[in-house]
């Protein structure tokens, strides 16, 4: 049955936290999933919710710190010493852990390393620090199964046994060589089913993928979704193992790629969430407003200049909406497309000319039947003919130009170095407001004779 949080049983918690009813407490979330109790913790104050996660034992306690949200993480562990904080992190994986601490100040992420008593994970945590967080070498996590390659089987499963008690999940056996370079992986399956005197060096892959330390992030993220791998091994420049990526921190990568794309598509810059200030959240969606609001500007002195054709044909300013809206829904679509093929480094380049016949032939077909029905309509509601032709031609003009304009300014501001997901969206509504409606009433003046 699925969990559902309501007020009423945060309610029901919070009494009980007032009362320091252990047992109730426990009794209350031992059925529920990590990510449930995570959910009830952020809606606590932060007392009560350090009162809650104390009543856990530690393996659930580290899991939901681990799972936590970056922001509500950093606030929460505020209430924490360095002394309980380090016993969270002892339970850890190396990554998940440096990525606690680089949320905590200097003294506290040093106080929480010389307190773990795992002194291999202090270890691994101060390899990865120095790593930047949008690089492998930020992501990777030093807890792996690795066998060299001049053992044998019974060897290898010897070994994998102790080093599988600090991995949480074992995808594959790393094959490395004496001097640690990675030459290929052993799946858990062949193990199993070779003789135990059976030499590594006869049964694993060669054919590895990995990547190097320096690799951004979205690179590796981008490998794994192409070759649907559960994780990857990381290696130096010399090609010497250090650690694997693991999809779950490949899935938040790409997470947060889609939330900053949509954000952007929306004309919002920097990382911006709704619980952020009234500051922040001003910051982050004025800029573009502002340009969409000169665009705007610009539109009605635009219009302003054929005051005089809308006094001759009053019927003509009906269709000035129709004109803009339709020119910005096709530019908004076809750049989308083009920023989804942007972002998309899997497939072979598609040159310019090639996009631009491709959204040129589809938008024929949409322009041609928008203008047909529009035709109709004006014919239906007793226009004239010439002012029918007039918005036809100008609507399937527009679809054209708007598609033009959708195609190529995210390929121009991506080459000029300007962020297209960013930029596209302000820029090509305020061009193709300008440009149809100087179509429209260029079309106007040519065929009703103003």
């Amino acid at each position: 049955m699925t969990f559902e949080l309501t007020k009423e049983y945060v309610g029901h918690v919070e009494e009980l936290i007032a009362r320091e009813d252990a047992v109730s407490i426990r009794s209350e979330i031992e059925s529920l999933f990590t990510a449930d109790i995570t959910g009830l913790l952020y809606e606590l104050e932060t007392e009560d919710a350090k009162y809650l996660i104390s009543q856990l034992d530690m393996e659930t306690g580290a899991e939901i710190l681990a799972d936590m949200d970056p922001h509500r993480r950093k606030e929460f562990l505020k209430a924490f010493s360095s002394e309980e904080i380090s016993r969270f992190v002892n339970l850890f994986d190396s990554d998940d852990a440096v990525d606690l601490l680089n949320e905590q100040p200097i003294r506290v992420r040093e106080e929480v390393i010389a307190l773990l008593e795992d002194r291999e994970q202090a270890r691994f945590i101060l390899d990865l620090l120095h790593y930047d967080e949008d690089v492998a070498g930020g992501l990777m996590q030093k807890e792996l199964v690795k066998a060299n390659v001049n053992w044998t089987v019974n060897e290898c499963i010897e070994e994998l046994r102790k080093q599988a008690e600090d991995v949480g999940k074992v995808y594959a056996v790393y094959v490395i060589d004496d001097a640690g370079k990675l030459l290929g992986l052993l799946s858990l399956k062949k193990i199993v089913l070779a003789h135990k005197n059976t030499r590594i060096e006869s049964l694993y892959d060669k054919d590895v993928i990995f990547v190097e330390t320096y690799r951004p992030a979205e690179e590796v993220a981008e490998l794994m979704q192409r070759y649907d791998l559960d994780a990857l091994p990381v290696v130096n420049v010399q090609g010497k193992l250090l650690g694997r990526i693991t999809i779950d921190d490949v899935i938040d990568v790409i997470t947060d790629q889609a939330s900053s794309d949509t954000l952007a598509m929306a004309g919002i810059t920097g990382d911006v969430e709704e619980d952020d200030t009234i500051w922040q959240q001003t910051k982050a969606r004025l800029p573009w407003l502002l340009v969409g609001m000169t665009g705007g500007i610009l539109a009605a002195k635009f219009i302003s200049f054929f005051e005089g054709d809308l006094k001759i044909i009053p019927a003509m300013a009906a269709f000035i909406p129709i004109i803009g809206s339709t020119g910005g829904n096709v530019g908004i679509q076809t750049s989308s497309i083009i920023l989804q093929s942007l972002a998309d480094k899997t497939g072979l380049d598609t040159t310019v000319g090639q996009r631009l016949i491709r959204m040129l032939a589809v938008a024929f077909i949409n322009g041609l039947i928008i203008s047909c029905i529009v035709f109709g309509f004006n014919l239906l509601i007793g226009n004239e003919m010439q002012l029918a032709l007039v918005v036809s031609t100008a609507l399937m003009s527009v679809v054209f130009l708007a598609s033009f304009m959708g195609t190529i300014t995210p390929i121009l501001l991506e080459k000029i170095g300007i962020n297209p997901a960013v930029a596209s969206g302000p820029f090509i509504t305020t061009a193709n407001d300008l440009i149809g409606y100087g179509v429209y009433f260029g079309l106007a003046h040519l065929l009703l004779n103003l």
